[in-house]
């Protein structure tokens, strides 16, 4: 949604926090990413509204859903396991943000009433599938193939169908930080990629202009290219003039 003073389209870019006292390092690893996304959608002639959900709420998250053309919805702590039925305990478990939790989940469902495009990265991917009604792999048992303490892990995924082939090259390494994945799949929604070991990477929505992916393309190192593709596809959704189904 363009203004008279600043007619660019808006894009709102939703994370949790922008202090964590209790993890500074998580702050500042998630901080580069934030930052890295920001400057490609500048580039690509967004203009960009950060807004930390866990800090602001509900409403005025939705309200800036209301006033974007569309929405990112980036990575942070593990989706709490009560908005989809999970184990309260589980190997990795950390701190929670219901808070953020349920803003992200109602941004979701906004989206798709209205048919605002929406990219969900990585935590953002299994938040989509939660708001549809899908559930979490808490803890994959594979978690060495996706998560290492000190850095991305570098993967290749295996595309499923059409949807991405423009937008993702399989051929190219995907930086990954995970540990939790999507398990029974939400309303709506098909697998458009896949990991070796099965792990879904990839969804997309068969009919609303949502896209979701467990990788992180805005990793500084790949944000130009993997990132700017997947904004680009937003842009596209967003004018009308690409397919908003699983046929990409």
């Amino acid at each position: 949604m363009t203004d008279v003073l600043d007619p660019r389209p808006r894009l709102a870019l939703l994370h949790l926090r922008t202090e964590r006292p209790h993890a500074p390092w998580f702050q500042q690893k998630l901080d580069v990413l934030n930052d890295a996304t920001a400057r490609v959608a500048e580039r690509l002639g967004w203009h960009v509204d950060l807004v930390a959900s866990a800090e602001t709420g509900v409403e005025a998250t939705l309200a800036a859903v209301d006033r974007a053309d569309a929405v990112v919805l980036m990575g942070g702590e593990d989706v709490d396991p009560r908005t989809y039925g999970g184990p309260v305990d589980y190997p990795g478990s950390g701190m929670h943000e219901p808070l953020a939790d349920a803003a992200h989940l109602a941004a979701v469902r906004r989206c798709v009433e209205t048919g605002t495009p929406l990219l969900g990265v990585c935590r953002g991917l299994q938040l989509v599938n939660v708001a549809l009604g899908g559930t979490l792999v808490p803890h994959l048992p594979t978690v060495s193939g996706h998560r290492h303490p000190d850095d991305f892990v570098r993967n290749r995924v295996r595309l499923v169908g059409p949807a991405l082939v423009r937008e993702v090259d399989a051929e190219q390494d995907v930086r990954c930080t995970h540990h939790q994945a999507v398990d029974r799949l939400g309303e709506g929604l098909v697998v458009a990629a896949l990991a070796d070991d099965g792990v879904v990477e990839a969804a997309v929505h068969e009919t609303a202009p949502v896209t979701g992916v467990q990788w992180h393309p805005e990793h500084p190192d790949t944000a130009d290219d993997q990132l700017a593709a997947l904004l680009l596809r937003l842009a596209d959704q967003g004018a009308g003039t690409s397919t908003l189904s699983a046929a990409g």
